[in-house]
Protein backbone atom coordinates (compact mmCIF):
# COMPACT_ATOMS: atom_id res chain seq x y z
CA UNK A 1 0.00 0.00 0.00
CA UNK A 2 1.49 3.35 -0.99
CA UNK A 3 1.37 6.52 1.09
CA UNK A 4 -0.80 8.22 -1.56
CA UNK A 5 -3.71 5.95 -0.61
CA UNK A 6 -4.02 7.60 2.82
CA UNK A 7 -6.30 10.62 3.03
CA UNK A 8 -6.96 12.98 5.94
CA UNK A 9 -9.45 11.77 8.52
CA UNK A 10 -12.99 13.20 8.45
CA UNK A 11 -14.16 15.47 11.28
CA UNK A 12 -16.30 12.62 12.64
CA UNK A 13 -13.34 10.20 12.60
CA UNK A 14 -11.17 12.77 14.40
CA UNK A 15 -13.82 13.43 17.05
CA UNK A 16 -14.14 9.72 17.83
CA UNK A 17 -10.36 9.21 17.58
CA UNK A 18 -9.66 12.02 20.05
CA UNK A 19 -12.23 10.65 22.48
CA UNK A 20 -10.79 7.14 22.18
CA UNK A 21 -7.16 8.26 22.55
CA UNK A 22 -8.05 10.29 25.67
CA UNK A 23 -9.88 7.40 27.35
CA UNK A 24 -7.31 4.77 26.46
CA UNK A 25 -4.51 7.15 27.45
CA UNK A 26 -5.93 7.66 30.93
CA UNK A 27 -6.20 3.91 31.48
CA UNK A 28 -2.73 3.25 30.10
CA UNK A 29 -1.19 5.99 32.26
CA UNK A 30 -2.83 4.60 35.41
CA UNK A 31 -1.69 1.03 34.73
CA UNK A 32 1.81 2.14 33.67
CA UNK A 33 2.31 4.20 36.83
CA UNK A 34 0.80 1.60 39.18
CA UNK A 35 3.16 -1.08 37.84
CA UNK A 36 6.28 1.07 37.56
CA UNK A 37 6.10 0.76 33.79
CA UNK A 38 6.05 -3.05 33.76
CA UNK A 39 2.59 -3.20 32.14
CA UNK A 40 1.23 -1.27 29.16
CA UNK A 41 4.74 -0.11 28.30
CA UNK A 42 4.27 -0.93 24.59
CA UNK A 43 1.80 0.06 21.89
CA UNK A 44 1.74 -2.21 18.85
CA UNK A 45 5.30 -3.22 19.68
CA UNK A 46 6.67 0.31 20.14
CA UNK A 47 7.94 1.54 23.53
CA UNK A 48 5.74 3.87 25.59
CA UNK A 49 6.75 6.51 28.13
CA UNK A 50 4.62 8.82 30.25
CA UNK A 51 5.14 12.52 29.51
CA UNK A 52 4.13 14.88 32.32
CA UNK A 53 3.48 18.51 31.41
CA UNK A 54 1.74 21.48 33.01
CA UNK A 55 -1.40 22.71 31.30
CA UNK A 56 -0.72 26.17 29.90
CA UNK A 57 -4.25 27.35 30.72
CA UNK A 58 -5.18 25.24 33.75
CA UNK A 59 -1.78 25.05 35.48
CA UNK A 60 -2.69 21.41 36.24
CA UNK A 61 -0.33 18.49 35.77
CA UNK A 62 -1.13 16.49 32.62
CA UNK A 63 0.14 12.97 31.90
CA UNK A 64 0.18 11.47 28.43
CA UNK A 65 1.41 8.04 27.28
CA UNK A 66 3.52 8.54 24.15
CA UNK A 67 5.75 6.47 21.92
CA UNK A 68 9.40 7.31 22.29
CA UNK A 69 12.74 6.62 20.69
CA UNK A 70 15.95 6.65 22.73
CA UNK A 71 18.63 8.60 20.88
CA UNK A 72 21.71 8.48 23.09
CA UNK A 73 20.70 10.15 26.38
CA UNK A 74 17.91 11.97 24.60
CA UNK A 75 14.29 10.93 24.19
CA UNK A 76 12.57 11.61 20.86
CA UNK A 77 8.79 11.91 20.53
CA UNK A 78 6.45 13.15 17.83
CA UNK A 79 3.34 15.32 18.02
CA UNK A 80 1.55 13.02 15.57
CA UNK A 81 -1.84 12.60 17.29
CA UNK A 82 -2.41 9.52 15.17
CA UNK A 83 -2.23 11.50 11.93
CA UNK A 84 -5.08 13.87 12.82
CA UNK A 85 -5.31 17.38 11.36
CA UNK A 86 -4.63 19.27 14.59
CA UNK A 87 -1.64 19.22 16.90
CA UNK A 88 -2.20 17.44 20.22
CA UNK A 89 -2.95 19.70 23.20
CA UNK A 90 0.09 18.39 25.07
CA UNK A 91 2.33 19.83 22.32
CA UNK A 92 1.10 23.36 23.10
CA UNK A 93 1.68 22.72 26.82
CA UNK A 94 5.27 21.60 26.19
CA UNK A 95 5.92 24.60 23.94
CA UNK A 96 4.69 26.91 26.72
CA UNK A 97 6.73 25.16 29.44
CA UNK A 98 9.48 23.03 27.86
CA UNK A 99 10.66 21.55 31.19
CA UNK A 100 8.86 18.21 31.59
CA UNK A 101 9.09 14.87 33.36
CA UNK A 102 9.31 11.64 31.39
CA UNK A 103 8.79 8.24 32.98
CA UNK A 104 10.37 5.29 31.17
CA UNK A 105 9.65 2.14 33.09
CA UNK A 106 10.20 2.99 36.76
CA UNK A 107 12.70 5.75 35.92
CA UNK A 108 11.34 9.32 36.04
CA UNK A 109 13.56 12.22 35.00
CA UNK A 110 13.24 15.91 34.20
CA UNK A 111 13.96 16.96 30.62
CA UNK A 112 14.04 20.08 28.51
CA UNK A 113 12.41 20.02 25.08
CA UNK A 114 13.39 21.50 21.77
CA UNK A 115 12.04 20.89 18.29
CA UNK A 116 14.25 19.00 15.89
CA UNK A 117 15.80 20.96 13.06
CA UNK A 118 14.87 19.93 9.49
CA UNK A 119 18.24 18.11 9.26
CA UNK A 120 17.59 16.26 12.52
CA UNK A 121 14.09 15.32 11.36
CA UNK A 122 15.57 13.89 8.17
CA UNK A 123 17.85 11.71 10.31
CA UNK A 124 15.21 10.75 12.89
CA UNK A 125 12.12 9.95 10.79
CA UNK A 126 13.55 6.70 9.35
CA UNK A 127 14.41 5.57 12.89
CA UNK A 128 10.98 6.55 14.18
CA UNK A 129 9.26 4.73 11.30
CA UNK A 130 11.41 1.63 11.86
CA UNK A 131 10.28 1.65 15.50
CA UNK A 132 6.61 2.29 14.65
CA UNK A 133 5.71 1.80 10.96
CA UNK A 134 2.31 3.53 11.31
CA UNK A 135 4.17 6.86 11.47
CA UNK A 136 4.40 6.60 7.66
CA UNK A 137 0.59 6.55 7.50
CA UNK A 138 0.32 9.46 9.95
CA UNK A 139 2.69 11.53 7.85
CA UNK A 140 0.80 10.66 4.67
CA UNK A 141 -2.54 11.63 6.25
CA UNK A 142 -1.18 15.02 7.34
CA UNK A 143 0.63 15.78 4.06
CA UNK A 144 -0.45 19.26 3.01
CA UNK A 145 -2.52 19.62 6.20
CA UNK A 146 0.10 20.14 8.91
CA UNK A 147 3.66 19.33 9.87
CA UNK A 148 4.24 16.65 12.51
CA UNK A 149 6.86 18.07 14.87
CA UNK A 150 9.67 15.85 16.11
CA UNK A 151 10.61 16.77 19.66
CA UNK A 152 13.95 16.11 21.31
CA UNK A 153 14.05 15.88 25.09
CA UNK A 154 17.42 16.24 26.83
CA UNK A 155 17.87 15.36 30.51
CA UNK A 156 18.20 18.57 32.52
CA UNK A 157 21.73 19.35 33.49
CA UNK A 158 23.16 18.12 30.15
CA UNK A 159 24.42 20.30 27.32
CA UNK A 160 22.67 20.37 23.97
CA UNK A 161 19.14 20.95 25.19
Amino acid sequence: MSDTEFTPYTAKQEKFGSWFINRLGRMQTAVYELTGGRLWNKFLGAPVAILTTVGRKSGQQRKIPLLYLKHGDQVVMTASKGGMSKLPVWYHNVKAAPSVHIQIGADRQEYSMREASPEEEQELWPKLEAMYPSYREYRARTEGVRHIPVLIFTPLGQAGG
